[in-house]
């Protein structure tokens, strides 16, 4: 029988397979294990609430103080967009929002692949071993049947003149797709009189 929190009669728990345990058959060690994770989870629900909280007012700040400074001149800026960094007055903390954008590629990708491989068999007597496993590693695909983007669009800093390659290198641009994008920010703080800034850390891991 499976139950709810709230159905959970008294003198009862609920295990791991939804069955109701009797508490004085339960040990001792279990019952403070089970009183020690909920504290930690009511906790961590705390904290996350609040860290979504600070991360919406912080988003929502920046975006009306880049509107603000844009009135200055007469300007008008939609909202969460674009790369903003906003320095303290004394330069001492610095505020970086961004936008990393998600890429894929279309069906492009496959005619850039063959070009590629074209010259790789007209050029594998003499070609560079080095960029044979720079093009199969580009082109690997992941569990999930993608591409890495970083590599494939790394090929393009190869400086080869072979009129296939530069087909094939205009073709990975052509297939480049925006499919979506995601927001963050970091806060940072000048190490002593240095210009080298560390982050903040608003990660439990990294705290």
């Amino acid at each position: 029988m499976t139950t709810t929190p709230d159905s959970i009669p008294a003198g009862y728990m609920r295990n791991a397979r939804g069955h109701l345990e009797p508490t004085n058959t339960i040990r001792p060690i279990d019952m403070e294990r089970d009183k020690l994770v909920m504290e930690i989870v009511a906790k961590a629900k705390n904290l996350n609430s609040q860290i979504s909280k600070f991360k919406d007012g912080v988003f929502g700040d920046i975006a009306a103080f880049v509107q603000l400074s844009a009135e200055q001149y007469g300007a008008k800026v939609g909202g969460n967009k674009g790369n903003v960094t906003l320095m303290s007055f004394d330069g001492r903390f610095k505020i970086v929002r961004a936008i990393a954008e998600r890429l894929t590629f279309d069906e492009r990708l496959q005619a850039a692949k063959a070009l590629i491989d074209e010259c790789i068999t007209d050029w594998s007597q003499g070609a560079r071993p080095e960029i044979h496993v720079l093009v199969n590693d580009a082109f690997q695909v992941d569990q999930a049947g993608k591409v890495n983007t970083g590599r494939v669009l790394g090929l393009r800093r190869l400086n080869i003149e072979d009129e296939r390659w530069k087909n094939a290198m205009s073709a990975i641009g052509e297939a480049i797709q925006v499919t979506g994008s995601k927001s963050y920010v970091r806060i940072y703080e000048r190490v002593g009189d240095t210009d080298q800034y560390v982050p903040i850390p608003l990660d439990v891991a990294a705290v």
